[in-house]
């Protein structure tokens, strides 16, 4: 089987574990903001609210604002079971893109007669995401500096010619790889952001417009009295008219919704700040995010202070669908990210790493997010944004917000909003489906793009598994 460009100039195992020495396992984005963070109570006693909110991540937190801008005597109250912002809102690459169909390509495949309008709402929404950012002063890093995509084979070149194409000298006077055979440059559907600050400042702007936050209050049960909602925490109980469910990967709260998500689990590093000379060797003048064309793919971005993320390439399923911390150390993945970073900077030989962690990405079926009603239309719920949920999230709080209200917009007139994907299998049928994808990923990866019968046959059912 031929060998991808990662193995034939892979570099010397002394290097990686030099950088990987000293690395401390945990999100880069909680530690540079940790002086920052201010704690919220746990919910206690009973306590009644117009729309409960479950879950303090970025779909949670958006539609708070946004309920409290459409409504601003409405009461709501957010319920997180940890910190807000702990789980995959805190653990991502800062990449706020556009698109709301996780890539033209599947929305094309998709919902080909609307993707102008996928599109267009898409736009919009990072619009109006850069809008808030500069309405409420928040201080997030934002930098709309687009995405490079980047061919690191000959099959890949081949795929990228044609309108915008650069070639390796134009693509290595952005970002000097000898990697970069060829590549694109996305300049308007992609900011930069630091993810950490955006979820703290996002919290900040809700409580100023006055939503209540209590975090360690896991919800527990949830259950219908009537025209009303009943939320039970470890200590407190809620009564609201309206809830929204904003659980990300973890098994929703609604059981008809458990097997529409999995979660899959991504891996990241990130670099010591870069000198001046390091910096200068690379170039990367326009800071643009990166991302290869593989199935199994990098992305990686540079950050305010000149640090690199570097992640992506592994996305593991663990058996049962679980999400536990313990999955947020992998040697295996953080090794063979190490030994690719070098192979795409070679000249960085020597710079070390300071963050290394894991974290849980909710994968659907159709690779981006579903929206529902349930409890008779008193319960609405998002999820599966399989890895680009920064911005989606946004477009999904608008979607279940206007649900909720029974709003006729040109959001929910969409089919991709409207349609509710196929659920996975059960155990072991998951499991074993997985795997099997990503050994045929991974052999389309060493032969040239070519892909099997299997993956023929699910990209022809609308099926597959992404991250």
């Amino acid at each position: 089987m031929p060998q991808i460009v990662f193995e034939r100039e892979a570099p010397q195992q002394a290097l990686i574990d030099a950088a990987l020495a000293g690395s401390v396992n945990r999100p880069f984005w909680g530690d540079d903001v940790a002086h920052l963070r201010r704690s919220f109570p746990p919910l206690q006693g009973k306590a009644s609210t117009d729309l409960a909110i479950v879950g303090g991540g970025f779909l949670g937190l958006w539609t708070a604002i946004l309920a409290k801008e459409r409504n601003p005597s409405r009461s709501v109250t957010l319920l997180e079971g940890r910190q807000v912002g702990w789980a995959a809102s805190g653990r991502n690459g800062g990449f706020c893109e556009a698109s709301i169909t996780h890539g033209e390509e599947n929305g094309e495949q998709r919902w080909p007669e609307e993707m102008a309008e996928l599109h267009a709402q898409g736009l919009q929404n990072l619009d109006e995401i850069e809008a808030t950012i500069r309405r409420y002063g928040i201080d997030c890093d934002f930098e709309r500096t687009g995405v490079l995509v980047v061919a690191v084979e000959p099959y890949q070149d081949e795929q990228l010619r044609g309108e915008g194409y650069m070639d390796a000298a134009q693509i290595r006077a952005e970002l000097d790889s000898p990697t970069f055979l060829s590549g694109i440059w996305e300049k308007d559907t992609t900011a930069m952001i630091h993810p950490g600050k955006l979820v703290l400042e996002l919290a900040r702007v809700a409580v100023e417009l006055g939503v209540q936050i209590h975090e360690q209050s896991a919800v527990t049960v949830l259950q219908s009295r009537g025209s009303r909602v009943r939320l039970a925490t470890g200590q407190g109980e809620l009564d609201a008219a309206r809830v929204v469910l904003a659980t990300n990967a973890f098994p929703s709260l609604l059981k008809r919704y458990r097997w529409h998500t999995i979660p899959v689990y991504d891996y990241v590093l990130m670099t010591e700040p870069l000198s001046d000379e390091q910096l200068a060797s690379i170039g990367w003048q326009h800071r643009q995010g990166i991302a290869d064309m593989a199935n199994q793919f990098h992305y990686y971005r540079i950050t305010r202070d000149n640090r690199i993320l570097f992640g992506g390439y592994d996305a593991v399923y663990n058996f049962g669908g679980k999400v536990d911390d313990v999955y947020d150390e992998r040697p295996a993945s953080f090794t063979r990210l190490a030994s690719h970073f070098f192979t795409t900077f070679p000249q960085l030989a020597g710079l070390r790493f300071s963050h290394r962690w894991g974290g849980a990405i909710d994968t659907s079926t159709r690779f981006c997010a579903f929206f529902a009603l349930a409890r008779g239309g008193k319960v609405a719920y998002a999820a599966g944004f399989t890895g680009l949920g920064v911005g989606a999230t946004r477009f999904a709080a608008n979607v279940l917000l206007d649900k909720l209200e029974g709003l006729d917009t040109p959001r929910t007139r969409l089919r991709m909003v409207r349609e509710i994907p196929p659920p996975f299998p059960p155990e072991p049928l998951t499991y074993v489906a997985v795997q099997a994808t990503r050994w045929s990923l991974n052999q389309a990866d060493h032969n040239h793009g070519k892909r099997n019968l299997m993956l023929r046959t699910m990209d022809a059912l609308g099926l597959g598994f992404d991250s």
